[in-house]
């Protein structure tokens, strides 16, 4: 396989990655033959998947916006990966030139073309780390440098939990997170979940298809994300299927189902 000019030279381009099996959901260019292998043997096992995509990046713009028009003015998105339309500093600059944005992911092609898009933004970066080291992700020197944490920062985790199993432990690297933001603050959470959905199989088909990539699918239950918002209140509707979360318009949240993702915001009190 011949490696584009764009991949740095440190990626296997042979082995599947998660970040740009996304990206391919979402219509864009920044993925390689392996990822598309990968991404349509998820669309024949589950073929809501680019709706699912689709309906989780509408579900960031919604919250982005919400949160922005309630205030917040700092945003750290962990897990962001490949920059396309609807980026959370496009949506929040929008609303208030003033806001910044960290973004973090561990891809290095998500990294290296956020870096591309950011340039001459003066209050956007983005940092090369995993949401698995939450302390390394607040002690980084460009988190430090952008984002004052005696001010509210909405921290955005947005389809990434479900790469994330139980083994490590993400209720601990929630309350590293929460433990560092100020009151005021608020976390955006969705992730995978098949509630409702029946025996259909196409779990055991989505866990097979991650299998062979660089994360691992960990499908979790409204009551088990509901649980991570520990410590923050739920804005309402609370977890719901992100369609029904503040739809702009009632039909957008019919077959909410199909989406797949369930996801919330929670607000940090004091």
């Amino acid at each position: 396989m011949q490696r584009p000019d764009w991949a740095p030279d440190t990626i296997d381009i042979e082995r599947p990655s998660v970040a740009r099996m996304y990206d391919y959901y979402l219509g864009g260019s920044h993925n390689f033959a392996a990822d598309r292998a990968a991404a349509r043997a998820m669309v024949e096992a589950v073929p809501e998947a680019p709706l699912m995509a689709q309906a989780n990046r509408a579900f960031l713009r919604r919250a982005v916006q919400f949160l922005a028009e309630s205030g917040v003015r700092q945003f750290l998105d962990i897990g962001s990966g490949i920059p396309t339309v609807g980026n959370v500093h496009e949506i929040a600059q929008r609303i208030d030139p003033e806001c910044r944005v960290v973004y973090v992911d561990v891809d290095p092609v998500a990294v290296a073309h956020s870096r591309e898009i950011l340039a001459g933004n003066e209050r956007a970066t983005v940092i090369q780390e995993d949401l698995r080291r939450p302390a390394e992700i607040l002690a980084h020197p460009e988190v430090t440098r952008l984002l004052d944490f005696d001010q509210p920062v909405a921290v955005m985790i947005v389809a990434v939990l479900h790469f994330v199993p139980d083994a490590d432990r993400p209720e601990e690297i929630l309350r590293t997170l929460r433990a560092a933001l100020a009151p005021g603050s608020y976390l955006v959470m969705s992730q995978a979940s098949d509630d409702d959905r029946g025996e259909t199989g196409e779990r055991a088909e989505a866990e097979r298809v991650y299998r062979h990539t660089d994360s691992q699918l960990w499908i979790r239950s409204r009551a088990e994300l509901s649980a991570l918002f520990a410590g923050f209140e739920l804005i309402d509707p609370g977890v719901v299927w992100v369609p029904q979360w503040r739809p702009e318009s009632p039909e957008q949240a019919e077959d909410a189902a199909k989406a797949v993702f369930i996801g919330g915001v929670g607000r940090l009190g004091g």
